[in-house]
């Protein structure tokens, strides 16, 4: 039996991370949705959260405000991260918070952002918006 064909295999890496960043998004709007802190929704938890989706939401929620300020600044005129659809808004925080650890590369981190975007986003168009974002962001580092 091939790893692939096993419905009990562990996710190859990739894989896991991108599930993770997928879980941190949706534990963020979950907290939000509540207007609750982040801790209140990670106690909530019935099951093992994968600590890189851990480390992603209480990271994003330790840095909430300076992200913003930064997606702020990157948005054109007129726009502010709360006109933004939620899950585009979380996405961009949590890839801005990405690249600015720089545990990943840049490439993998705004592609991740970008298919997290096509699957959460508020338009079609949400993609594009979140690749323009983060490209501009990475130009501006």
């Amino acid at each position: 039996m091939t790893r692939s064909s096993d419905p009990f295999a562990a996710p190859d890496e990739p894989t896991r991370r991108r599930e993770a960043r997928q879980r941190s998004v949706e534990l963020l709007y979950e907290a939000e949705m509540k207007s609750c802190d982040l801790s209140d929704v990670l106690a909530e938890q019935i099951s093992d959260l994968d600590p890189f989706a851990h480390e992603l939401a209480t990271g994003i929620a330790a840095q909430q405000e300076a992200l913003t300020e930064r997606l702020a600044g990157l948005l054109n005129e007129g726009w502010t991260p709360q006109r933004l659809g939620i899950c585009d808004r979380l996405i961009m925080l949590q890839g801005l918070f990405e690249l600015e650890r720089g545990a990943a590369p840049a490439a993998v981190v705004i592609n991740e952002a970008v298919e997290l975007a096509h699957r959460l986003g508020a338009t079609d168009r949400s993609g594009a918006l979140v690749n323009g974002v983060l490209a501009a962001a990475l130009d501006g580092r």
